[in-house]
């Protein structure tokens, strides 16, 4: 019975103490059991780091990442002194740097840091959403990778050490500027100059989308003057000792964009006039260097990134339906809630194994991913896979995560869109844009699709399903293989009647064969239980 009360008693603080309180390695015996599967021998040091990662990613840098969120603490930009002198400062909360040098200062990327203690931090810290630090991570990492490959010289090789080891305790911070205003993912359209200047390379024309331009180093994609090849470079944001005059290295930066998403993070149009660039591997090799490298890095975290995003979403949203009443009942009792609780659970942990078992694939590789697809080898076969997988990931767990969350905020009724009330319309936000960084849904499709036709003298599609779908049930594998085989027998055309309904369909069968995939790599975690 409910009768009127001009002083009704009603508050929250039963459900707050509990998400206050939450430990999100310590508190999920689910995420501990994926580790202990796909970490194997390295388990129990892993499993130390992630505890002692997770004691500061679930209470002060939560705390941190939630106060930044406020859109009156949003980054912006002073492009003058008061002396009329160009600065391009970014002005970001005071919260957001503390949070990002202790991050950083983890050392992550550093050599004496296992890839799989690294996996587990990132994902933790994800659970956090974008706050300004997921995009710098992820690029950082990209930049690493190159450069552990490619410092030909001093000053690339003083780059990587500050990034990967830090310089007296700073840990620097990349970035990576591939889009230009004409081409977004097609990068090969890019025309961004390299000039060489008295035997230095310097970078002319404009970059449309810069995210993390607040960081230490760029990679830049540009086209040495004369070539038609996509070049990689390396620039530095400020020259030795100009960083605290604010005096950028030979660039500007125009406009910082206002996106649905990743508010916290600084993505802008920048102008290149004659910054100093480092060449990264060979000129011809920059567009194979993006992909096999700094793209595959990438793509990879979304996947986890996006894991990060639903666990979290998931766990407030299954606790929050036990704690709210309506009608009489907790609201977990009533059927309808009671199954989308299930889906999003579901969803969450396929997810989050298929992430993990992605990851055990790829540190399998003996060699990196290449952007070619020439070769017959078993090893070829394996490199093919892993490409293919990283990319499906990408499109399968952006899209899904979008899904969960708002899913998600619906189970906590009217508070669910309410930014002060939880975490979830940020990260429902920041989860849009996962969909579309790295290579849109459509890019992705159209690539996987040319990639299996042009492998397929050397590798056929339906052994590429058989491959990754090992431990299914012959039936469900057969099927796929029916379906990719018919799918792939039609030529790409113009978007008549027909090609869209064969690409409607390519676009559904790619993500019920990911989720497959997903599902195999849940089962095994529950099984070596």
């Amino acid at each position: 019975m409910s009768f009127p009360d001009r002083n009704n008693p009603y508050n929250f603080d039963e459900y707050l103490q509990w998400r206050e309180s939450v430990d999100y390695y310590a508190d999920d015996p689910f995420i501990q059991k994926v580790v202990k599967h796909f970490t194997g021998p390295e388990w129990q040091i892993v499993d130390r780091e992630a505890r002692s990662v997770s004691r500061k990613a679930s209470f002060r840098w939560r705390k941190m990442a939630d106060d930044i969120a406020c859109p009156e603490k949003r980054p912006y930009m002073v492009h003058y002194d008061g002396h009329k002198h160009r600065i391009d400062r970014i002005v970001r909360p005071v919260e957001t740097q503390i949070m990002e040098k202790e991050i950083f200062s983890e050392g992550i990327f550093s050599s004496s840091t296992s890839p799989w203690v690294k996996l587990v931090k990132m994902y933790i810290i994800y659970q956090n959403g974008e706050a300004c630090v997921a995009c710098p991570l992820t690029c950082t990492e990209g930049m690493v990778e190159i450069l552990k490959k490619n410092a030909g010289t001093e000053e690339t090789r003083q780059i990587l050490r500050h990034c990967r080891e830090g310089i007296d305790g700073d840990f620097a911070i990349g970035a990576q500027y591939l889009s230009e205003i004409q081409g977004g993912s097609d990068v090969p359209a890019n025309v961004l100059e390299a000039v060489q200047e008295e035997g230095q390379w310097r970078l002319y024309g404009g970059k449309f989308f810069c995210s993390a331009t607040h960081a230490d180093y760029a990679m830049v994609t540009a086209k040495p003057v004369g070539s038609e090849k996509v070049a990689l470079f390396v620039v530095p944001s400020w020259l030795p000792g100009n960083k605290e005059k604010e005096i950028r290295n030979g660039y500007t930066i125009d406009r910082i964009k206002w996106k649905m998403g990743t508010s916290e993070l600084t993505t802008a149009e920048l102008t290149f006039n004659g910054a100093l660039a480092y060449q990264v591997g060979p000129l011809e090799r920059g567009l194979a260097n993006v992909v096999g490298v700094v793209l595959t890095y990438s793509r990879l975290t979304v996947g986890l990134s996006a894991a990060g995003f639903m666990t979290r979403a998931t766990r407030e949203a299954k606790k929050y339906v036990e704690f709210r009443e309506a009608f009489g009942s907790k609201i977990s009792q009533f059927p309808l809630v009671a199954g989308q609780l299930q889906k999003i659970d579901r969803l969450t942990k396929q997810t989050v194994a298929g992430a993990f078992k992605v990851y055990h694939q790829f540190l399998q590789l003996e060699e990196e991913l290449r952007g070619g697809l020439a070769g017959d080898d078993s090893g070829k076969r394996r490199q093919f896979d892993i490409r293919e997988l990283i990319m499906l990931q990408k499109i399968a767990a952006s899209w899904d995560c979008t899904d969960v969350i708002r899913l998600a905020m619906s189970l906590f009724g009217g508070h669910g869109v309410m930014e002060d009330f939880s975490a979830l319309p940020r990260l429902y936000r920041d989860s849009a844009v996962n969909e579309l960084w790295e290579g849109p849904r459509n890019v992705l499709l159209m690539q996987i699709f040319r990639d299996l036709q042009r492998a397929a003298g050397w590798y056929r599609p339906g052994d590429f399903v058989a491959n990754i779908l090992k431990g299914s049930e012959e039936s469900v594998i057969e099927k796929f293989q029916a379906e990719i085989s018919q799918l792939l027998a039609c030529s790409q055309s113009r978007a008549d009647e027909h090609s869209m309904e064969i690409y409607q369909r390519w676009d559904n069968f790619c993500q019920d064969l990911f989720h497959q995939y997903q599902l195999n790599a849940l089962n095994e975690v529950e099984r070596s239980l």
